[in-house]
């Protein structure tokens, strides 16, 4: 008898569902440059950019190895209950079709994920098979591979003896809105305690260190505030060493109707601006040594939509501006609105070679500088 989670149809054919389907995790989709976005190759699969370590960019071949799934997360259009054409692809095929990618210079890397098809250990099996089997072929590049919740420790230290990063949803800021998502997954056993031990075994001086970790938010699909995940990304930066932390919009009408996400009074431009303004807000954290408890929330514990969280604290600080041009350090520099490290660089770059910048025409000659800046500026 044929698996429910196979399919009678080509490898080809397979692939092309598998990447389709794939499109449901977001993560990478909001980016800062051009550069950084999710792109379609011509024959239509998704390729994504990764940062290495050394900052060179790779593009990974992104695929789920299964889009079977024993699970009920109420977000996903994946689900059990849900009526999808399944199929899933051997880790041998998988590995003969990501070589025909990467032997024709499409990819450098893969990103490679899948639906729970049976238990946690046995998805996580095929995925780390597949893992195994281009490791064996001598394939020494980038390999992400995604953790399924609930999988086993042997099953994880597995998968990070084989993997450049590793990354298991966080999904939700708190049990009690976990809860809302799903009935078949626990948050602290499945959940939150694979990603501390994955940190742990990541760590410096860790059997598995330099592996990289990360984890994503499914925002708005269930009911937590923006403060919440926010206070969880601090942690999971700060406690856990996490290499990065995603936030991927609720696809409304992808989930069940009765979701908080589905009932939400936000447009869906405003469910996009709110993951755009907790990338911001990541990249305080890690770019602009900003702490928790600098982040402008509203009394509700959002972010605002209409002012960006940096404009947003530099507009409740008038004692710490304007900030002397000439004389400011970076880190002074940096909370400007407008500046980035770019453009504070060619400031710093500037006044090194002794000049003194005298007025914004001044300034502007070498770098470009928004009207909402010159309100925080001085010379």
């Amino acid at each position: 008898m044929m698996s429910p989670f196979q399919s009678p149809v080509s490898p080809e054919k397979k692939l092309d569902i598998l990447t389709r389907d794939s499109r449901y995790d977001l993560a990478c989709a909001c980016a800062t440059s051009k550069d950084e976005h999710r792109r379609r190759s011509k024959d239509n699969q998704w390729i994504y950019p990764v940062t290495l370590p050394n900052g060179g960019t790779t593009f990974l071949f992104k695929t789920l190895l299964s889009n079977g799934c024993a699970n009920d997360c109420a977000y996903c259009p994946l689900r059990a209950d849900a009526d999808r054409q399944r199929c899933s692809l051997t880790p041998e095929e998988l590995a003969r079709l990501f070589f025909f990618y990467y032997q024709a210079r499409k990819v450098s890397g893969l990103f490679l994920s899948s639906g729970v098809a049976g238990s946690p250990d046995a998805s996580m099996e095929r995925l780390n098979r597949a893992a195994m089997i281009l490791r064996r072929l001598r394939f020494k590049g980038y390999i992400h591979l995604k953790v399924i919740p609930g999988a086993s420790d042997a099953a994880i230290r597995q998968s990070l003896s084989l993997a450049t990063a590793v990354s298991l949803n966080i999904e939700t800021a708190g049990e009690s809105h976990f809860k809302m998502l799903s009935s078949s997954k626990n948050y602290l056993k499945d959940v939150l305690r694979p990603i501390e031990l994955i940190s742990r075994l990541t760590a410096k001086g860790a059997p598995h260190e330099g592996v990289k970790q990360t984890t994503q938010f499914v925002v708005g699909a269930s009911d937590e505030t923006d403060k919440e995940i926010i206070q969880y990304t601090w942690k999971l930066y700060r406690e856990l060493s996490l290499g990065r932390v995603y936030f991927s919009a609720y696809q409304r009408g992808a989930g069940r109707p009765d979701l908080p996400g589905e009932k939400s009074s936000l447009s869906n431009s405003d469910l996009l601006m709110r993951e755009h303004r907790l990338y911001q807000v990541d990249w305080l954290f890690r770019k602009y040594g900003f702490d928790i408890n600098e982040i402008p929330f509203e009394s509700d514990g959002t972010l605002s939509l209409t002012m960006d969280p940096k404009e947003k604290w530099a507009s409740s600080h008038p004692e710490y501006f304007p900030v002397n041009v000439n004389t400011a350090d970076r880190f002074q520099l940096l909370r400007v609105p407008g500046l980035g490290h770019i453009t504070v660089d060619r400031i710093l770059a500037f006044r090194s070679d002794g000049v003194k910048i005298m007025t914004f025409d001044h300034l502007s000659k070498f770098v470009k500088i928004l009207k909402r800046t010159r309100a925080y500026l001085k010379f």
